[in-house]
């Protein structure tokens, strides 16, 4: 599944790109078998595309695989060792806790002038400089520096002679002309080595930024294992990507004038990636969800039906295909357009225009169906059979004149006939609903319901 951090890293690459004329590049490193699949290579180009990175943008580039590149990363291994860069060592985990008598301690450089040669099971390591830094040009964080004498000989390829990632990284970004490379703060620890080895390979280290950590609302880092971090998910729960790609690249960055909701054509005008935060950004589900209730609005009707289609369709719709009203739900689309802040909230919404029953829902019953709430339904029932025309301001007077004559407000009147229809206390305007609804099927739930309460009256008001 494709990680929002990831998406969001996505998002200011392709920015960068769209402002230089550059190019987004894609790259899948896939030389672990273990952690690839096709299926999985298409769900990532399915996110891209989602949010509108497209393999037919002239920007895009990809996507490349590590694993056709193997020939190139095995000729950068003979480089940097016939250069006297890189050594073998045939040193094990417990070879070097013997000898240094600490277990969390980092290569002790044992076999930097043994002269071994190739052989199964020998490691290939980097030759650290011993002395001086190495400055990283980070456009996020300044020019952070790492003592060179701090880093250990780290290994670029297994003892099977395979290259790890650190070196494939490096030559892939090489190959590919990398100029920018733009990732979460995670990746910072490997930068220097990175940079030493662009350096090692004669070439000129890109620029790096590297993004705020995302963290959820108690600080901490969104974990597969803990928080929904897919882009998927938020897709299929009915987000927006119009609106997850406005959120997604204020993590970390904003565009000023205390605006934030911005076509993303202007996101690219205003972006600046010296300006990323690199504090850790806050993955506020809740203004995600209002961002996309905005989104949502916005939207023509024509676009909205458009965008709410597949909920109303198996699997995700309660009601049968041929149940469904498409000129009832044209009726009442405006109004929920108002009214759900994700796709997916439509089904509640309207659920009561298509199933031959209204939901049942304790709570709400238990909520409206108080003392008095039989003998209001009974006289707004008979007032309704009556009722011409059946419109939505008709059948507002008629609840706010049987409400008066109990001595409530319409809010309260309206509260037994609202979940006696749809079953639930809160939804779609009432009445408009109970227009689109009709009087047979109004009446036919009223009935029901006193049916109901008649066998299970509401207990009284404790005196």
């Amino acid at each position: 599944m494709f990680h929002v951090g990831g998406a969001r890293s996505a998002l200011f690459n392709w920015t960068v790109a769209k402002q230089t004329g550059g190019t987004f590049v894609l790259r899948i490193e896939d030389t672990d078998a273990s952690r690839n699949k096709p299926e999985w290579v298409d769900g990532i180009l399915a996110a891209h595309a989602a949010l509108g990175m497209h393999a037919d943008d002239p920007t895009f580039e990809g996507p490349y695989f590590q694993s056709q590149n193997l020939e190139k990363h095995s000729e950068a291994l003979r480089v940097l060792r016939d250069a006297g860069r890189a050594y073998y060592c045939d040193c094990t985990r417990d070879d070097v806790q013997a000898r240094t008598g600490n277990q969390h301690s980092g290569y002790d450089g044992h076999c930097r002038d043994r002269g071994l040669t190739q052989a199964p099971g020998r490691a290939l390591r980097f030759r650290t400089p011993d002395d001086g830094e190495t400055a990283v040009v980070d456009l996020i964080r300044g020019n952070p520096t790492f003592p060179n004498a701090a880093m250990e000989d780290f290994v670029v390829a297994r003892g099977d002679g395979s290259p790890v990632f650190l070196l494939a990284n490096v030559v892939d970004d090489l190959d590919e002309r990398i100029t920018h490379v733009i990732r979460g703060e995670e990746h910072l620890p490997n930068t220097p080595k990175q940079q030493l080895l662009w350096e090692a390979l004669g070439a000129q280290p890109p620029v790096w930024a590297h993004l705020p950590v995302i963290v959820n609302e108690k600080r901490q880092k969104l974990s597969k294992r803990r928080d929904k971090v897919a882009l998927e998910d938020y897709l299929a729960e009915g987000y927006l990507p119009e609106a997850m790609v406005n959120y997604l690249m204020l993590l970390g960055w904003a565009p000023g004038n205390d605006e934030e909701i911005l076509p993303f054509e202007e996101m690219i005008s205003r972006f600046r990636i010296e300006d990323v935060n690199s504090a850790s950004a806050f993955f506020d589900l809740k203004k995600l969800t209002a961002f996309n209730g905005e989104y949502i609005r916005a939207l023509s009707v024509d676009a909205f039906v458009a965008a709410v289609g597949p909920w109303l369709q198996a699997p995700h719709a309660p009601w049968a295909a041929e149940q469904f009203d498409p000129e009832a739900f044209a009726a009442v689309a405006p109004l929920a357009q108002s009214r759900v802040a994700l796709l997916s909230d439509i089904t509640a919404n309207v659920d009561f225009l298509f199933l031959d029953a209204p939901v049942e829902d304790e709570q709400s019953w238990n909520k409206a169906m108080k003392a008095g709430a039989p003998e209001l339904l009974a006289d707004v029932r008979a007032a309704f059979a009556t009722l011409e025309p059946w419109t939505a301001e008709p059948l507002k007077e008629t609840v706010l004149t049987v409400g008066e004559r109990h001595g409530l407000k319409l809010g309260k009147a309206q509260a037994p006939v609202r979940v006696a229809v749809t079953g639930r206390t809160i939804g779609l305007p009432l009445f408009e609903s109970l227009e689109v609804l009709g009087r047979d099927r109004t009446l036919g739930r009223i009935d029901v319901a006193l049916a109901r309460l008649a066998e299970n009256p509401p207990a009284a008001p404790a005196s």
